[in-house]
C-alpha cells in the first residue's frame, strides 16, 4: 500500500481528506503511483502531470523521506520506506512570487 499526501487544492478537487492509500501494480515508481492515483481519481488527470507528455507540472514537487524526487526519472524506484507504506509520497505545491 502506497501512501500519498496531496496539497489542499488537489484534495479539494478529488473530494478527499487526509492522505490517499493506493495499490500499485509492479514496482513503486513515480509513474506507477501517479498512474494509480489518476486511475482512482480521474479528476486529477492533468493536474499533477501534463496531458500528453505526462511530465511533472512546473509548480508541483515530489518529496519522500526528506528527499526531493522532483527531477528523478519517472521510472526510478521510490525509497523503500515509501514502497512499504511506512512513509508517504508528498506532492507539494510550490510557492512562487515575490
Amino acid at each position: 500500500m502506497i501512501r500519498v499526501m496531496l496539497p489542499g487544492h488537489l484534495r479539494t478537487l478529488a473530494g478527499i481528506k487526509g492522505e490517499v492509500t493506493l495499490e500499485v501494480k509492479g514496482a513503486a515508481t513515480l509513474r506507477t503511483v501517479l498512474d494509480a492515483l489518476e486511475a482512482a481519481y480521474p479528476m486529477l488527470q492533468g493536474t499533477i502531470r501534463e496531458y500528453g507528455t505526462l511530465k511533472r507540472r512546473a509548480f508541483l514537487r515530489f518529496f519522500a523521506c526528506e528527499e526531493d524526487l522532483s527531477h528523478e526519472p519517472m521510472d526510478a524506484l521510490l525509497p523503500e520506506a515509501v514502497a512499504l507504506g511506512k512513509e508517504p509520497l508528498l506532492v507539494i505545491a510550490a510557492v512562487a512570487g515575490g
